[in-house]
């Protein structure tokens, strides 16, 4: 099974610089599983919640710690903060989640990556365990709109072109209409309803709407022919790569076989979860060194395991010999998508076997007969 995705388990450092901030950080930090309060050591004795100590200048601790926590809870004035983080600002895809509360808890700010690092989401924990009010300014929020960054992260997919979020939210602004293809249905039932949106069963059928605006979720390559300056593509992480491979086969040969066979089959590298293999390579550096470069999950299975499962191909002599299982690619991608479906049966290329399956059913039909 591929770890799962959890974008709610966030670490989150609690920083306070006064007594009651200290008081106030002590009852959040209680609340709110992943949180550690941090105080100076004058006020450590006032708090009954365990905390740490930081003993370096502010400025100091907050660069610090932006490098390790998911989220800031800073209660101190905004200023302050505004001026500590502005030196460390990368982007919004990379910024951890950063909220301002006043010491006396009467505000909790989201402040910066609201969205995409879940800053509102922390805002309205931190509100409901002080009974603070919550401060919340962007955009879609305040008028009651979805905002597509937030169903991403919520849904664990990846944004394609994150530009396109502002794109698209504005359309939503302006009620202009957006045109939808998701085969996993979660934007219809995320958006409940609100903003200009139509829904269509494939990519040409939307292209050829009226709307203004394109939203795909998908895990296919879209044709440049096809593309819109307009369109967001959101994608789910739900393909498995079952890879087997000879003993020393590079890093580089495994690659080149696998992205072959994803642009074959018009699909994203983007959208895999995981890779799956025999526990037998476990140690095998090749494999391992694939995976890290592109930050994909690795499992393996034992033999017993692959046996159990029923696949297309038949047995493989090698994979007999070797490990005592009849085939490694098929199985272990099965298993890797929880009783999906392959999408690529067993390719065996050089030293590489590769299959590929599918988590869900989500790849829709291809209908490039759209007019450009």
């Amino acid at each position: 099974m591929c770890p799962p995705l959890n974008l709610d388990v966030m670490k989150i450092a609690i920083i306070a610089i006064t007594g009651n901030g200290a008081l106030l950080g002590g009852r959040i930090a209680a609340a709110i599983p992943g949180a550690e309060l941090f105080v100076p050591a004058k006020h450590a004795s006032t708090v009954d919640t365990p905390c740490t100590v930081y003993a370096e200048e502010l400025q100091s601790f907050i660069g610090r710690v932006w490098h390790q926590k998911d989220g800031l809870v800073c209660i101190m004035a905004s200023g302050i903060v505004v001026r500590m983080i502005a030196p460390l600002l990368q982007g919004k895809d990379r910024d951890p989640a950063i909220v301002v509360m006043d010491d006396a808890g009467r505000f909790a700010v989201s402040l910066l990556s609201g969205h995409l690092g879940g800053a509102n989401r922390l805002a309205e924990q931190c509100a409901l365990v002080s009974g603070a009010t919550a401060v919340i300014t962007t955009a879609t929020d305040v008028h009651g709109l979805p905002s597509f960054d937030m169903l991403a992260r919520e849904q664990g997919w990846i944004i394609d072109d994150l530009s396109r979020v502002k794109v698209l939210n504005t359309l939503l602004l302006e009620n202009r209409e957006i045109a939808v293809v998701d085969p996993t249905g979660q934007v219809q039932r995320a958006v409940s309803g609100r903003g200009n949106l139509s829904y269509h069963p494939d990519f040409a059928a939307a292209l050829g709407s009226t709307a203004e605006g394109y939203l795909f979720v998908t895990n296919r390559e879209i044709p440049p022919e096809c593309r819109r300056p307009t369109l967001l593509i959101l994608r789910p992480r739900n393909l498995a790569l079952g890879i087997g491979c000879n003993s020393g086969t590079a890093a580089d040969e495994i690659e080149e076989v696998v992205l072959t066979n994803l642009t074959q089959l018009s699909l994203s590298i983007k959208t895999i979860s995981c890779i799956a293999s025999a526990a037998a390579k476990r140690s095998e550096p090749g494999l391992l060194a694939f995976a890290e470069q592109y930050s994909i999950p690795i499992t393996f299975y034992e033999s017993s395991e692959l046996n159990a499962v029923a696949i297309p191909s038949p047995p493989s002599p090698h994979a007999l010999k070797a490990i005592g299982a009849t085939g490694v690619a098929e199985p272990a991608a099965l298993l890797a998508s929880q009783g999906g479906r392959l999408l690529l049966n067993k390719v065996k290329s050089g030293n590489v076997t590769l299959a590929i399956a599918e988590t869900s059913r989500s790849i829709e039909p291809i209908n490039w007969n759209v007019q450009v």
